[in-house]
């Protein structure tokens, strides 16, 4: 069968020649002639099939029989779980409706809403979205969904895996009843099932391949390293000038960033692509990546669907997938369109559960190199880290009552502080002066440094037990000693202040001295 057979538009198979596509894919062949139709449809086909293909193709000769010249509401409509995805498929109605007056736009979050709701504002016929941005503008009344006749559920299941069911269902919810419903997914889950019966009318459903099959034109490889040694495994195998565009998987944000690191630091040019990043760095990444400017494009499985390359030479999982489907998903980036392909995978000690599951659902082995300089030597289970109970702490076993709580020891009391020392603020260096004369320190008299003028009074009082005639003694009465006058004694080194201070104590002797009026 040609392209030419499923009755398609001059101007659709004129878009489709030059993309240099002369025979359709199983998947095209059989979901064109059905979404011409007008009919519903679940489509069960692994990555790299043609998918896009197979639903944008139809829908744009359907729409292209009436176009009109006003503002257009939207009549079809294309939810993807990721921004990659919902890019690229963007891209796809961009070449196959390029020589129609289909007009189409992309919507996702991550950038700011203002350029997408001018494109809305101008008019869409088809309108690709992730679930959280459209329900955001829905909300703000920026789309309308009313007049949807086509609604194509793209990547059903990893909807499910990313989350996205809840908001799904939202958007269903805002479409008519009367619509044309058309459901993609690589596996079919329970809940995934269970929603193609609720959305879907009599649908046909078109398997091309068995859910759990990887493409036979893949090459699949298994090395078996330690953890530690996975960075030197990774430089290794990129020694192959063979493998000119490398995707890496990663399972965590943070382990794509550290094999990014780790192969700068080899000389090896990477980026990552995750969730973390923004969109503007994201599409930067994948740009770079598909322009060749890097040959290294590290991944978290939120770009597993998202990330479309021609000629994409290998798929490296760095960490193998604790899901198996997901393994299927990853590898399914490479050996595209019937192109061959390479899919390494590392794996340690604790991801051999994993391997078995995957194994069981893809029905075949995987192949394991076992001549690499870094096998496998830990062949035990790393020991998990568990947290210690509290002090005072007792488990309750079912039934068993528990012990009594231990008492608990008194505290330690703690070391004393340091005393802190206040800081002293430096002083000026006072001048040197005089030392004070020998008859001085020996009256008792201070040092003549301090500044103040001191006035000290002298009273020369004798001791009265001195003075008392012992018991026992003739002296009928204690000797009269005459008390001197006070006497005032100054010290200073201010002449003129010991002045003014020296006249104001002579004065109040004399009853000469004035007092201050007291306030109030």
């Amino acid at each position: 069968m040609t392209f030419q057979e499923l009755n398609l538009l001059p101007q659709l198979l004129r878009a489709v020649d030059e993309l240099g596509y002369t025979v359709p894919s199983p998947i095209q062949a059989q979901s064109i002639p059905t979404v011409l139709k007008g009919g519903d449809l679940i489509g069960c086909a692994q990555t790299g099939t043609g998918k896009t293909a197979a639903f944008a193709i139809p829908i744009l000769q359907r729409l292209n029989s009436r176009v009109g010249k006003s503002h257009k509401p939207i009549r079809a409509l294309v939810l993807t779980p990721t921004r990659e995805l919902a890019l690229q498929i963007k891209e796809s109605f961009d070449q196959y409706g390029k020589y129609l007056r289909i007009q189409n736009t992309v919507i996702f979050g991550g950038v700011g809403q203002a350029p997408q709701v001018e494109a809305l504002q101008r008019g869409v016929d088809v309108l690709v979205a992730t679930p959280g941005r459209l329900n955001d503008l829905c909300s703000q009344g920026h789309i309308d969904l009313s007049a949807i006749e086509t609604f194509v559920l793209d990547e059903a299941d990893r909807m499910l895996d990313m989350g996205f069911i809840h908001d799904v269902r939202r958007v269903i919810a805002r479409l008519p009843e009367k619509r044309q419903t058309l459901l993609f997914s690589a596996t079919m889950p329970q809940e995934i099932a269970e929603l193609s019966k609720q959305i879907l009318k009599d649908p046909i459903r078109v398997e091309v391949t068995p859910q759990s099959s990887t493409v036979d034109a893949i090459e699949q490889r298994l090395y078996k390293v330690d953890k530690g040694n996975k960075k030197l495994l990774l430089q290794h195998v990129l020694q192959d000038e063979r493998l000119d565009s490398v995707l890496v998987f990663t399972n965590t944000k943070h382990g794509a960033d550290r094999v990014v690191k780790e192969l700068g630091r080899a000389g090896v040019a990477a980026m990552a692509i995750h969730g973390n990043k923004g969109q503007t760095a994201r599409i930067r990444a994948l740009d770079s990546f598909k322009s060749g400017a890097i040959r290294v494009l590290v991944a978290t499985d939120i770009a597993a669907r998202g990330i479309d390359v021609n000629e994409l030479a290998a798929v490296v999982n760095y960490e193998l997938p604790n899901v198996p489907e997901t393994y299927v998903h990853r590898i399914g980036r490479t050996g595209r369109a019937g192109r061959s392909g390479v899919a390494i995978s590392f794996c340690n000690y604790d991801e051999l559960a994993y391997l078995k599951d995957i194994e069981k659902l893809t029905r075949k082995k995987v192949p394991v190199v076992e001549d690499h300089p870094w096998p496998m030597e830990i062949l035990e289970a790393s020991p998990k880290k568990q947290r210690e109970p509290r002090a005072g702490r007792v488990k309750r076993a079912d039934g068993v009552p528990a012990a009594p709580r231990a008492q608990r020891l008194p505290a330690v009391p703690a070391a004393p502080k340091a005393a802190v020392v206040p800081a002293i603020k430096a002083k000026r260096p006072a001048a040197p002066k005089p030392p004070a004369a020998p008859a001085e320190k020996a009256a008792g008299m201070p040092s003549p440094d301090r500044e103040a003028v001191i006035l000290k009074v002298e009273r020369s009082v004798p001791n009265p037990a001195m003075l008392q005639p012992a018991k026992g003694s003739k002296a009928a009465a204690p000797i009269p000693v005459p008390r001197p006058e006070p006497t005032m004694r100054r010290i200073s080194s201010d002449p003129p202040r010991v002045g003014r201070l020296a006249a104001f104590a002579d004065g109040r002797r004399a009853g000469r001295g004035r007092r201050r009026p007291q306030k109030g």
